[in-house]
Order: C-alpha cells, then structure tokens, then sequence
C-alpha cells in the first residue's frame, strides 16, 4: 500500500476572499473595530459617570476576552503560526510563508491583532478619565496602570514566542491578564463611588472572609496555570512541556478550587445571615454559581480527556470566577464623601449673651 505523501503546508495569504488574503481581511476588521471604538468614544469625551461604568465594563470583557482567545490559540496549537514577535516572520509582519498552516497562522495572528482593540478600549478609558471633572485620582491611577498593561501582555507575548511556548511565559502571559482584570474591576466600581474614606459595609469576619477569598482565587489560577503546562495543550506540538505528574498537579488544583467553593458557600451564607448590603449578597451567589459551574466544566474536562473546546470553555469560567471574586472583594466596602463639618452648637451661655 502506498501512502501518500501529506500536503505541504500552505500560509494564510493563500486563503484568498474577494481576491485578498484572510491577513488583509483580519487587519482590516481590527481597524473597523478601533474606528467604531473611537467614533463611540465621543460620548466619554465630556464623560459621565454612565459613560465611564459602561466603559470600565467594556474593559473587563476584552481582558478577559483575550484570555479566552489566547486559550483558543494554544488548543489548535497555532501558538508558533507566527514564529517571531513583533514580525509575524523574519520577513514579514503578516502571516507570508509562515511555515505552519493556514489556520495556525491565522488563528495566531488575529489573537495578535485583537491586541488593538483591547489596547484600544484602555486609551479611550484612560483618556475619558482624564476629561472628567472635577478630576480623580484614585480613577486616573487605574485608567494610566490598564492600558501599560496591555502593552505588558505584548512584552510577555513576545517573551512567549521567543521561548518556543515555555509554560512559564504562557502562565505569566495568562496570569497579567487576571491582574489587569483587577485594575479594570476596581475601575468600574469605584468610578460610581465618590472620592472620599472607604467605610466596610459588612461586619469584620465577613470582609476577612471575602478578603482571604483574593489570594486563594489567584492561587487556584496560578495552579490552573501548572495544570496548563503540564497537559497536553502547549499551543504547539514541540512545545516544552513541565514533566509533573499531571494526577499530582490536577488534585492540587481540584482541592484550591473545593476551597474556593468552601469560602464562597461561607460567604453566601453569612451574608445572607448577617443581612449584608444587597450589592454583596447578589455577587455571593454569582460567585458560588461560577465556581459551581467552574467545578462542573473542571471534571467534566478531566474525565473525558481534556477536550480542546472544554478547555477553552474553562479558560472564560476561569476569568468569570475571578471577576466574581474581585466584585464580592469590592461589595464589602465603599467610598463615602467625607462632607465638611458645620459650624459648632453655641453654648448656652453664649447664647443668653447674644440675646442681651
């Protein structure tokens, strides 16, 4: 029996529609994207505190989105579709003669160029919190650290390509992504606050609780991370690999995830008990259905061999828990303004004188 020879892999400016490649078609999208952002924009440019929730909202989805895209690019193992950073190739800055496939280099290449529009939604928040007035800091302070962020995730993306997919650079390429997450959901709930003093709205063991639940979610993302480095999606098929047992690795990550279950049933029990702000009890339960959901989509995933839409499918439950761990942080305390004293009482003596 003769077996034939596989086909020579072809380059994404061979995939032609309307006479040009699947690269012009991707950036052009991107442009269209960043022009409609902008031409939104108008409306922040006299901001209202509407306006910038929306916005800081926007940010949330596209940091977590692009987390989502990343984890595509690693299941299809496109991660080398382009090889080098911030060319697509030695010769090019578009997926030409690529090496890889087709689809491999597309799929990496409009995860390079969805970096636009996530970098662009940062600038017009950054910029329409600069338009704001009276000014604020605290908001400045997010809107300036989100979009040095994104730029970061270009760097460790970069940093990504050159190590040939290290699952130490795809975990702290993930990972940036969840603190940037951070700074856009401290943006968007403190953009409706007034400057002033933060004052707890729960009772001390409830803010602990919710408090503990910050290094114990970012625990159980970073041995998600591990998980990821050890299994057998790499984003390419000569990708190195961790040489943990991945039994090991995935029970540590299975008992962080019951822990974060624990706190989270903890949580919604106490603030239900306790009669905590409706604002916190509403994201206690958001947060125990996402981790509910989360641990379904987990061992579902485990039992049926790591499928790669399963992963992915993971990967946005990942960015959901957190954001839902960051929004029960955030609802156990607000900002108040801190109004001026008036004048004082006058003293009774003082007053039978001014009679007089």
């Amino acid at each position: 029996m003769r077996v034939l020879p596989a086909p020579a892999p072809f380059s994404a400016d061979e995939i032609l529609l309307l006479n040009l490649p699947l690269w012009a078609w991707q950036i052009a999208l991107a442009v269209v994207g960043v022009v409609v952002l902008a031409l939104l924009a108008r409306t922040v440019w006299q901001p209202t505190t509407a306006a910038l929730r929306w916005w800081g909202l926007g940010n949330i989805v596209v940091n977590v989105g692009i987390a989502v895209t990343g984890a595509t690019v690693r299941v299809t193992s496109s991660g080398l579709g382009c090889s080098e950073w911030p060319r697509c190739t030695e010769e090019s800055f578009v997926p030409v003669d690529t090496g890889h496939s087709a689809i491999n280099a597309a799929i990496e290449f409009g995860n390079r160029t969805l970096t636009f529009l996530v970098l662009a939604v940062g600038v017009i928040v950054f910029v329409a919190t600069l338009r704001m007035r009276p000014r604020r800091r605290d908001l400045a302070a997010y809107a300036t650290l989100i979009p040095l962020g994104v730029l970061g995730q270009g760097v460790v993306g970069g940093i990504t390509v050159w190590s040939d997919l290290h699952p130490a650079s795809v975990a702290a390429h993930f990972l940036l992504s969840m603190l940037v997450v951070v700074l856009a959901v401290a943006y968007y709930v403190r953009c409706r606050e007034p400057r002033g003093r933060l004052r707890p709205t729960v009772s001390r063991p409830v803010r602990l609780l919710a408090t503990a639940l910050l290094p114990l979610g970012f625990a159980l993302l970073v041995a998600g991370t591990v998980v990821t480095g050890t299994g057998p999606h790499g984003g390419d098929a000569d990708a190195p690999r961790w040489g943990f047992d991945m039994v090991a690795v995935a029970r540590i990550h299975s008992g962080l995830a019951w822990a974060v279950l624990a706190g989270s049933v903890a949580l919604a029990v106490a603030s239900t008990v306790r009669r905590a702000p409706a604002p916190l009890r509403t994201a206690a339960r958001l947060l125990l259905a996402a981790v509910l959901a989360q641990g379904v989509l987990g061992y579902t995933q485990y039992l049926l061999g790591l499928p790669e839409w399963l992963v992915v499918l993971h990967v946005l439950g990942s960015g959901l828990v957190w954001v839902a761990v960051l929004r029960v942080y955030f609802a156990t305390a607000e900002r108040v303004a801190v109004t001026s004293p008036g004048p004082a009482p006058a003293a009774a003596g003082d007053t039978a004188a001014a009679r007089d």
